[in-house]
């Protein structure tokens, strides 16, 4: 598989066997995609992403921009029986994943792709249950994880030169997620499902957006990118099931997207063993609210401070060893908004050297901790002595699914501690457990639910395949 930053340039048109196409493939490949087809390890993945899924979703619902999401939706009229979680009110499929995905997906604690540089769970989970209706936990099972691979596939085939003109994959590529993950629902067992679901791919193409200005300017814009794709994923598959139709080589097209949004691209990341090997496989579960390419080195300084004791007015000069894929926007110190500062680096280790001394086991970052630190003078003067370098070492261990980081603190007292994360905890080498995603799990949606509720939905997602009507676990989520 090819690596995020070594993507070689090709011809951006079709193939010329048509049916060996990468947009006809993926259509292909969701069509026939069975629950009962996917190894176990796939399974088991999908259970603890989607116990994750709900976690990240209990915590963003209760902030302020989701009340705005719900606001919005009721100043529209969007009524209708699609679940909306923790909430018995209902509404119309689009308006569904819009808010779920609003709160799984603006809070940047949600499941990312490193290579990719896309976050998928938020998008394809919300999307499936939008129109999963009474389908079978087999039937939401293939469809999920059809989307996840479609999107990281064709996040990994234009980066990084798509991040490098700006565009911010999560929105301009989830909504390929979306419209597979929900068009696969829609039209499994009907006839000419491949070449539908290959439509509505063609159909969400021509909805892409998503800049990141954001990261300099600041705005609450990247609440709702996640949203907004798997809104016009939703969106792309329910008009194909009304007759619309999209180009079915819109991926590789000569005017299609990898051409329009990307100076590179590479179809054979996409082809590659699709069907045999997941590239869900290749997930990061986030420790921390903040960007994925971050996590390493706010996990090395909190162990650093934590196990040496290291105060802020100690430090001298903290060094962070960086691959050259985030200098720049990930580097940005003193950023202007509380979106900003999640996304900025030097930010980030100077609020985990701050949080330290009360860090116990388990300490997140959070985004309440992030919304603090605007206003918190130590964290501003730690993060003047914070310098983030291109590392030979931590560039050559950079890969598609982590990110590493040195840290190397100097304190005043002529002391230097240093360490090197080879990947934070909860990527693909350090995986969180099945009891950690239920323990985290827990944490945080007992405060909702019952203990009994709690128990019931775990055991739910441990055994999807074997659920008969996803109806049972929708009505757990709900309310």
């Amino acid at each position: 598989m090819t690596v995020a930053g070594s993507v070689k340039s090709v011809a951006v048109a079709a193939p010329a066997d048509d049916a060996g196409a990468p947009t006809k493939m993926l259509a292909g490949f969701a069509a026939a995609l069975r629950g009962g087809d996917l190894p176990a390890s796939v399974i088991d993945a999908l259970g603890d992403l989607f116990l994750d899924y709900l976690r990240v979703a209990s915590i963003g619902a209760d902030m302020e921009w989701s009340g705005w999401a719900r606001h919005y939706m009721a100043a529209n009229g969007r009524q209708g029986r699609a679940p909306v979680l923790f909430t018995e009110t209902g509404c119309d499929p689009v308006g569904s994943a819009f808010l779920n995905t609003t709160f799984a997906g603006s809070i940047d604690a949600d499941d990312t792709h490193v290579g990719s540089m896309l976050h998928p769970g938020s998008i394809v989970f919300s999307s499936a249950l939008a129109v999963c209706g009474e389908c079978s936990g087999g039937e939401f099972l293939a469809a999920v994880a059809a989307g996840y691979e479609a999107m990281i596939r064709i996040g990994l085939s234009i980066q990084p030169t798509h991040f490098r003109r700006g565009f911010q994959s999560t929105s301009t590529c989830g909504g390929f997620g979306a419209a597979v993950a929900a068009s696969r629902l829609l039209f499994a067992g009907a006839p000419e499902a491949e070449r539908r679901i290959a439509e509505a791919i063609g159909v969400v193409a021509s909805f892409s957006g998503g800049l990141t200005q954001f990261y300099r300017s600041g705005s609450t814009v990247k609440r709702i990118h996640a949203a907004r794709a798997a809104d016009n994923g939703v969106t792309a598959a329910l008009l194909v099931a009304q007759g619309f139709s999209g180009p079915t080589d819109i991926i590789e097209g000569s005017n299609g997207f990898a051409r329009a949004y990307a100076d590179t691209f590479d179809p054979a990341i996409i082809a590659d063993n699709l069907g045999s090997a997941y590239l869900l496989d290749g997930v990061t579960v986030k420790g921390h609210a903040a960007s994925a390419r971050v996590q390493a080195a706010v996990e090395g300084v909190l162990d650093l401070c934590r196990k040496h004791r290291i105060a802020a007015a100690d430090i001298l000069d903290l060094y962070v060893g960086i691959p050259a894929v985030i200098l720049g926007r990930l580097t940005i110190a003193r950023p202007v908004d509380v979106q900003a500062a999640q996304m900025s680096l030097p930010h980030s280790v100077a609020l985990a050297v701050v949080l330290a001394p009360k860090a116990g086991d388990g300490f997140a970052l959070s985004v309440r901790d992030y919304e603090q630190s605007m206003s918190d003078s130590a964290v501003k003067e730690v993060e003047q002595h914070v310098r983030c370098e291109v590392d030979p070492e931590v560039e050559k261990a950079t890969t598609a699914e982590s990110v590493p980081a040195r840290i190397v603190i100097k304190l005043k007292s002529g002391a230097t501690l240093t360490t090197f994360v080879t990947a934070p905890k909860g990527s693909p080498s350090r995986p969180f457990t099945p009891a950690d995603h239920a323990a985290r799990f827990r944490r945080e949606l007992e405060r909702r639910w019952s203990v009994a509720r709690c128990d019931a939905i775990v055991e739910m997602s441990r055994n999807l395949l074997r659920l008969r009507n996803m109806h049972e676990l929708v009505g757990l989520v709900v309310s």
